[in-house]
């Protein structure tokens, strides 16, 4: 296993490709769930969470089942990698939201709809289908679901902060709400494209 790489997956999936950011995927938690600190910490553990284990099942599935040349049925199941990959992110994020509500009942109320959005969130399918694009093994897309993760929520709480802050300050009456939101997130996205010039 050669620890350059991983550390080229993580720095790329935190700053360089950020899900958010640059692939424009999980926008609607992100301009949703921004709102609050608690509300956006509370929804990127959960994605964290997410997006690890469904890198992991996902790529599991995919390999032993579905790929033709590994499957242990030995048949092209490849077209159903889709909504296979869905129904494994729906069982995980039922199972977080379970967890949640029972542990954590204010972080539940707080996330209200978003949480269970988790499941149609294209950032959480998007992270396990470029594992099997990429021709990542089990620890390259371990690595990778773990970070992508780790990207959206710097994001979402950089947002987050920023919102709140902005609650306080002097917004003309036509840019308040969804406007500076995302004038926001078009300056945060630019910030980001800095780093797309780092080289390894």
């Amino acid at each position: 296993m050669d620890f350059s790489t991983l550390f080229i997956i993580i720095i790329g999936s935190i700053f360089i490709n950020n899900f958010v950011i640059a692939r424009f995927l999980g926008l609607c938690p992100y301009i949703g769930v921004s709102k609050k600190m608690d509300s956006a910490v509370g929804m990127g553990m959960a994605v964290i969470f997410v997006m690890t284990m469904a890198s992991t099942i996902t790529w599991l599935i995919y390999t032993f089942l579905l790929n033709e040349t590994t499957s242990i049925f030995g048949i092209d199941l490849t077209f159903l990698r889709t909504i296979t990959f869905i129904l494994s992110i729906a069982v995980l994020v039922q199972f977080v939201e379970m967890v949640i509500k029972k542990m954590a009942p204010e972080l539940y109320k707080a996330l209200g709809i978003y949480l269970p959005l988790i499941t149609t969130n294209c950032a959480v399918l998007g992270v396990s289908l470029l594992n099997i694009n990429e021709n990542y093994n089990f620890i390259e897309s371990i690595v990778n679901g773990a970070s992508a993760g780790v990207g959206f929520t710097l994001v979402l709480v950089l947002m987050a902060g920023i919102r709140e802050r902005l609650e306080y300050a002097n917004v003309p009456k036509s840019m308040r709400g969804m406007p500076i939101s995302f004038i926001v997130a078009g300056c945060m996205a630019l910030a980001f494209l800095g780093f797309s010039g780092m080289k390894f």
